[in-house]
């Protein structure tokens, strides 16, 4: 699908519109959403980020997935002047001057900061937003020293895109996510983020995010996913914070999972793409606690991934337990 062909489908008197999870945890799962509510996280969005008429904005994501929807939409209701690229990993390829304002993923972002008039226009890109991932240290580190606003979303297919942003770049960055006017959130007996959005969501949305919430409760930030823990020989381990401890020491592409065991219950299992599994090995022992050490770190051709680019961790469960 392209953008004419999605503006005609928003066109066509219906009040909903059927998109897709991105199939992060699992299948990918058709949803139905009213247009109204689309159109009102549009409004947000452009407001919050004071966005007006005749600003261009940049498509470089699929269509298929809710946030290139959202970017279409938004150019529908506040007016914005929509580029249209093909979704690839350098979307500021052949671009001749900077969007007023993108939406990426992190893999966009990084293929970007690699290449110098790709950086440069990366750098002139009034408002960038960069959803669908996690930010890894060692970018948010880069972007940090940008003049323009970068921002870190927080959403999903059931928030219509975003309802919370952190900045990444200038003074203003920061570890906390705040939401936009009229969203709330809080904690669940588990720790999950609840979010109360009633413009986008008709009900309170529990999420199986892991949270923390700032001092003055509005603010937070994301540990890990509930589904991500994995429980080994009695202790509690969040894969996502293995991986942000490994990401300094491991240069290939990795994702941390687990398998079942006869003995801990569940075995952390480090898969890491092509790669020498003896020097892995050393890196996890310098760099973890003695039982965060993954129990076994398997060499894999490529390290799953979502059709949006995120970590395929049910997929990473499956090659875990297959490779006994």
């Amino acid at each position: 699908m392209n953008a004419e062909e999605f503006i005609r489908e928003w066109n066509d008197g219906s009040e909903r519109l059927l998109v897709h999870t991105s199939g992060s945890t699992g299948a990918p799962k058709p949803m139905w959403v009213e247009k109204s509510r689309m159109k009102a996280s549009a409004l947000t969005t452009c407001r919050f980020l004071g966005l007006n008429a005749g600003d261009t904005a940049l498509l470089c994501m699929p269509l298929d997935y809710i946030a290139g929807k959202m970017m279409v939409v938004r150019a529908i209701v506040c007016g914005l002047r929509l580029i249209e690229v093909p979704p690839s990993g350098h979307p500021l390829a052949g671009l001749k001057s900077a969007p007023t304002f993108a939406a990426m993923v992190p893999m966009q972002v990084y293929n970007s900061l690699r290449v110098a008039e790709e950086r440069r226009l990366l750098g002139s890109i009034s408002h960038l937003i960069i959803g669908g991932g996690a930010i890894d240290n060692d970018m948010a580190a880069e972007l940090a020293c940008f003049g323009n606003a970068v921002w870190s979303t927080y959403g999903m297919t059931e928030t219509l895109s975003h309802i919370a942003l952190r900045r990444l770049s200038g003074p203003e960055a920061s570890e906390w996510y705040t939401p936009f006017d009229g969203v709330s959130v809080s904690l669940t007996p588990d720790g999950c983020l609840a979010i109360d959005a009633p413009d986008v969501c008709a009900t309170t949305i529990t999420t199986n995010d892991i949270a923390r919430l700032a001092p003055d409760g509005r603010r937070f930030r994301i540990i890990g996913r509930k589904d991500n823990v994995i429980c080994s020989g009695g202790i509690k381990i969040q894969a996502e914070e293995v991986e942000r401890m490994l990401a300094p020491h491991i240069g290939s592409p990795f994702i941390v999972t687990k398998r079942k065991d006869p003995k801990y219950g569940e075995a952390v299992v480090l898969l890491v793409q092509s790669a020498d599994t003896a020097r892995v090995e050393a890196a996890c022992r310098n760099a973890l606690p003695k039982y965060w050490q993954p129990h076994h770190i398997i060499s894999v051709c490529r390290i799953p991934t979502t059709a949006t680019g995120k970590p395929a961790r049910k997929e990473a469960e499956r090659l875990a337990e297959e490779s006994r």
